[in-house]
């Protein structure tokens, strides 16, 4: 006979399959013991099933320890879903569904052993290659044709079994396995599950972290599918929605060493400032990293963030309360399913016998026996087949009850659409269903859409995934009470209730997770280079301000930073005001300068034509006094407000008042000096000594001066500037803004500088008439003021542009140069016109005409007394020859004759 061909896929596979075919058809066993590891329900379709009975074996055993929730409560909430169905006349009327449960014991490979079962109807069989003992054809047992799997719980398991289960295309739904590599529609085209993958539930703990205010995470993850998968999938949703930075990524090995966990948790510790953990492990690894964290004493130092692995069971936290509180977690959104409770309570050995691993359950529920094959061996009590559930031992239904009635319940109603698409109604199974096609079932299943045991919907997307619907929950204690506290839900975003949260210690502010704390108000992030969550804070200086959070920048000029230094503000602006003492002095010394000037004007007027004032050559001194007077003036443009008048007022009046002074001494000075130099050659009078002359000369010098400020006005108007680096500290609080006229030192040397150089050569002349006799000339008190005014000037300099890098120097400058001013005036006023002043008023009797002398006979009388003068220095004891003495005349001694060489007529 022809050998059938071999369905389609990997031949490693397939060949196994029929190996454990023939073996299992060479040496036929009784049917109780064929079935000892699994559970069988007769039917018209049959469904697989795949539970987490026991737990993974040690020491090389394929199976451990029972599983009392998530095995038998599972697979019994299997079991009741389909008494429920059958029953049920309006889903699959005259069908009766079937099962073959069985167990995974916790391990990828061994239920993908057991997995097999569920294909033997789909392989091909060859009598060909074996023949009995007696020699004739071998007889197979008929195997269950499983049309879809309920399960597995692990996501190891599933993806293990998804395997080889699309080989055959069976589809399959799946109650607990949450990893999100299942949701590849490419590579697990016949996978869907009523729970949500571990994308959503990576997002939803990732907005838990967010809204925490948390940016520095480790993550911590059981090996294997689930574990890896949940992590890899936090850390890439994190990454592209630019979430909290992983300090670490740890993982916790399948088979842990000795001391393991306690490697783990000083490495947790390395990064203390990661108080936040993500965990994707199973319920016995995370027991274990609990107690390491106890024995380590980091007791509410570490923040818990739990998958639905963890989610509300109690076992992980049993005896280390105080180390888990404060832990958020997540699980889907579920509810108890009442009728199962009912169910479960009413089971005992004599009315579940349908289940091969009760009694062995039993046996641990009870803490029993059950006679000589019983499963606990050392214990003394023997099981009497009358305890109850729930009244003789603690019952809680398990948290996947709901997903796998969902499941099996899914299933149905995938298959009653099918039926009545195919057998238009008829009841019972009709022929176009007698064989299922396992990809138009698919179909149906992803298209179911009704509302589950919890009364949610229930419905696929195109990758067989369930929708996101987490309730989010906090494990507190409360008066030494600890349980787990619903403190929020995700349904495609988080809605979480911070209030009804509860730290370490019953605080109820949110603990910090973070790197780096934040920057305060001025100052930017310098982040670490490759931990963007991690940064330095550097404080934005001088005239920097925040501009973004990780930048300063640069405060336009005119402006500062403010005060927490997160924007600029105006610089204030300041000039120099009356009432500051600055400007006090300078006004007060002003004002009694105006008013003596003021006084030698109205005194020289009111005795215009006196000796006194004749003498002293009226028009020149009145030129004098008003330079003298302008002097004086300047001070109050000086100090007053910078603006188009008070600047024009400044470069008119600043020279001015100096250039009518020192012009009219130097013209005074100049014709002295010609007339005792004409004196001592002939007595005939120098020309241009007249006072229309003297006035001539002193305003061709005046319009000098004229000129350069009608220039400087031509070429540059004045007008007020801010000056904004004359007070620019390095603490921009103390940074001021200037507002003065916008005159510069060098104009300011230029305006001032003809002025002193007309000073300069006064004193020259001064020096030069030294020599001329104190009775017949004023030329000495023009030397003594000259002197004077060059020491003020010579003393201004170094002090007005020494100041020129103080922070006041606007007060400096502006007092130096007005008191300058002032005193050169006061120096000119005292010296050259308060004695005449004083004669004309308190010694009017001095004040009377004499006779008139001729030039000729005062310029003798001059050089007389010069050479006499002469003679007394060079002869012993101040004796003179006495042909001199009766050239000196008595009258001599005059004080008029001190003034009358000034007077031609």
């Amino acid at each position: 006979m022809a050998r059938s061909p071999a369905p389609c896929g990997p031949l490693s596979l397939l060949t196994l399959a029929r190996l454990w075919m023939l073996l299992s058809a060479q040496k036929p066993e009784p049917q109780a013991p064929e079935y000892a590891h699994s559970i069988r329900l007769d039917g018209d379709i049959i469904l697989g099933g795949l539970f987490p009975v026991h737990a993974r074996g040690d020491h090389g055993a394929a199976c451990g320890e029972l599983k009392k929730e998530k095995g038998i409560h599972r697979l019994e909430a299997m079991l009741f879903a389909i008494d429920l169905i059958n029953k049920d006349p309006e889903l699959l009327p005259n069908v009766t569904l079937g099962a073959r449960v069985l167990d995974t014991c916790s391990r990828d490979t061994y239920a993908l052993e057991q997995s097999l079962t569920f294909v033997q109807a789909l392989i091909e069989r060859d009598p060909s290659d074996v023949r009995c003992a007696s020699g004739d054809p071998p007889v197979f047992a008929r195997p269950d044709k499983v049309v879809g799997v309920i399960g597995a719980a692990a996501s190891s398991v599933s993806i293990m079994v998804a395997n080889i289960l699309r080989l055959f295309e069976i589809p399959q739904i799946s109650y607990a396995s949450t990893a999100p590599e299942l949701s590849d529609n490419t590579r697990y085209d016949f996978f869907s599950r009523v729970v949500p993958p571990d994308s959503y539930q990576a997002q939803a703990m990732l907005d838990i972290v967010m809204a925490m205010g948390w940016n520095y995470v480790s993550t911590l993850a059981s090996e294997g599918s689930y574990g890896e998968s949940g992590v890899e999938s936090f850390i890439q949703i994190s990454r592209e929605s630019g979430g909290p930075c992983i300090a670490q990524s740890l993982k916790i090995p399948r088979e842990p060493k000795p001391g393991e966990f306690d490697k783990i948790l000083l490495r947790l510790m390395e990064t203390s400032n990661a108080r936040a953990v993500i965990m994707f492990a199973n319920e016995d690894d995370i027991r274990r990293i609990l107690d390491a964290a106890k024995r380590h004493n980091q007791t509410g130092h570490f923040l818990w963030v739990g998958s639905d692995s963890w989610g509300s069971k109690i076992s992980p936290v049993i005896q280390q309360e105080s180390v888990a509180e404060g832990a958020v977690t997540i699980l889907p959104k579920r509810a108890s399913v009442p009728a199962f409770d009912r169910y479960f309570r009413s089971r005992s050995l004599s009315n579940n016998r349908r289940n091969v691993w009760f009694a062995e359950f039993w046996e641990e529920n009870f803490v029993c026996k059950l006679g000589m094959h019983g499963k606990r061996p050392g214990s003394p009590k023997k099981c009497t087949g009358l305890e109850k559930v729930g009244r003789d031992s603690s019952y809680e239904q398990e948290g996947k009850v709901q997903f796998v009635m969902d499941a099996v319940y899914a299933m149905a109603h995938a298959l009653h659409r099918m039926h009545q698409d195919l057998c238009l109604g008829i009841p019972g199974l009709c022929s176009r269903m007698s064989s299922i096609d396992g990809k138009e079932l698919l179909s149906y299943v992803r298209a179911v859409n009704f509302n589950g045991s919890a009364k949610t919907p229930v419905v696929f997307n195109e990758n067989g995934d369930a929708p996101g619907r987490y309730d989010i929950y906090q494990y507190q204690i409360t008066n030494k009470t600890a349980e787990y506290r619903i403190i929020g839900q995700w349904t495609d975003q988080l809605h979480l209730n911070l209030d009804a949260m509860q730290w370490a210690n019953g605080d109820t502010s949110v603990p910090s997770s973070v790197c780096s704390l934040p920057c305060q108000m001025g100052e930017r992030k310098k982040t670490v280079k490759g931990v963007p969550c991690c940064w330095h804070c550097e404080p934005c200086e001088g005239y920097y301000f925040q501009a973004s959070e990780f930048t300063c920048e640069l405060c336009p000029y005119d402006q500062r930073p403010n005060l927490n230094r997160t924007g600029c503000q105006p610089i204030p602006i300041i000039k120099l005001e009356w009432h500051s003492p600055w400007a006090l002095v300078p006004i007060f010394v002003s004002i009694l300068g105006i008013l003596a000037t003021t006084f030698v004007m109205v005194t020289f007027v009111r005795y215009n034509d006196t000796p006194i004032v004749r003498a002293s050559g009226r028009e020149m001194s009145y030129v004098l006094l008003t330079g003298i007077f302008l002097c004086y003036v300047i001070t109050f443009p000086m100090i007053a407000t910078p603006g188009l008048a008070t600047c024009s007022f400044r470069r008119i009046f600043l020279g001015l008042g100096m250039c009518f002074s020192y012009s009219a001494l130097l013209t005074k000075t100049n014709r002295i000096h010609r007339i005792f130099e004409q004196g001592k050659r002939s007595v005939t009078a120098p020309r241009f000594i007249s006072p229309a002359s003297q006035l001539a000369i002193t305003f061709s010098l005046i319009s000098v001066q004229l000129l350069g400020v009608v220039l400087w006005f031509a070429m540059d108007p004045p007008h007020a500037v801010v000056d904004y680096g004359e007070q620019r500290t390095q603490d921009p609080g103390n940074a001021r803004g200037v507002l003065k006229c916008d005159i510069s030192d060098l104009s300011l040397i230029c305006s001032l500088g003809y002025s002193i150089l007309l000073m300069v050569t006064c004193t020259v002349y001064a020096i030069k008439t030294r020599g001329v006799p104190e009775t017949f000339n004023e030329a000495k008190p023009i030397g003594f003021t000259m002197y004077t005014t060059c020491i003020i000037w010579l003393a201004f300099i170094p002090i007005f542009f020494g100041t020129a890098q103080s922070a006041e120097r606007m007060y400096i400058q502006t007092t130096t140069l007005t008191m300058s001013l002032s005193l050169s005036a006061s120096v000119a006023l005292g010296m050259l016109y308060m004695p005449k002043v004083y004669i004309i008023i308190f010694h009017p009797e001095q004040n009377v005409p004499k006779h008139k002398r001729s030039f000729k006979a005062i310029v003798t009388a001059a050089t007389m007394t010069s050479k006499l003068s002469q003679l007394a220095s060079e002869r012993p004891n101040g004796e003179v020859k006495t042909e001199l003495c009766e050239t000196k005349d008595t009258n001599a001694s005059d004080p008029l004759l001190l003034y009358s060489f000034a007077i031609i007529y």
